[in-house]
């Protein structure tokens, strides 16, 4: 199963925070809900090390014929 390095989950965790600013910003209120999928599902990645979009993304690549780690 693929893990994410630490790297990529502190990545995403600073984009998952980035996120909330903007919505913060914007006004809890006013954005909509979808706005939250986003962030949560980075925190999700960066927690648990699991990312459906890394894995996706390497196969991907594969397919093509370029090489990753």
């Amino acid at each position: 199963m693929f893990k994410a390095p630490h790297t990529v989950r502190l990545f995403f965790i600073i984009v998952a925070c980035m996120n909330m600013l903007a919505i913060w910003l914007t006004g809890f209120a006013v954005v909509h809900w979808f706005a939250y999928v986003i962030p949560a599902a980075l925190c999700f990645a960066a927690i648990s090390g699991f990312c459906p979009g890394l894995m996706i993304s390497k196969k991907i690549l594969g397919m093509v014929g370029i090489k990753s780690d």
